[in-house]
């Protein structure tokens, strides 16, 4: 009998997939525990129409992120910070004050996304690397300056 999972089944398969079972063990255990649906057409239809919506999210999802990297490329963020005699800032430039510079300037990033090995601490021009999605990585130009 062909069945569609609806949750993970070890030694089965995973969600949404569509298998091949005995009837006794769809009828005794996947279906009474509500682990399983039979795969007729209705069901078999739900599950494409599914997948496609889910393929379509993705794509938008990506051409979303591209647009957000190419915004990105073009901005230059200058952050102002207060400096003491050595020439080191007294405090730090953390991704939340990236990201709230970058919103300032109209593209709202989320500050998890920003990628700095070590919070900035002194002034220059620095490029951070933003992973917008699974594969596509945007570039801000920071610029720290003296207060």
């Amino acid at each position: 009998m062909k069945v569609i999972l609806l949750a993970d089944v070890k030694g089965q398969g995973k969600k949404d997939q569509i298998i091949e079972v005995s009837d006794g063990y769809a009828r005794n255990f996947l279906f009474p525990k509500k682990l399983a649906i039979m795969a007729d057409a209705k069901a078999t239809n739900d599950l494409m129409g599914k997948r496609a919506s889910a393929a379509h999210k993705i794509e938008e999802e990506r051409k979303a992120a591209k647009a957000t990297a190419e915004q990105l490329s073009k901005l230059d963020v200058t952050i102002s910070a207060a400096i003491g005699a050595d020439g080191r800032l007294y405090g730090a430039i953390t991704a939340k004050d990236i990201a709230e510079a970058v919103a300032a300037l109209g593209c709202v990033i989320d500050k998890r996304k920003i990628q700095l090995d070590a919070p900035l601490k002194a002034i220059g021009v620095y490029e951070i690397k933003v992973k917008l999605y699974e594969d596509i990585v945007g570039t801000i130009k920071v610029t720290v300056i003296q207060k």
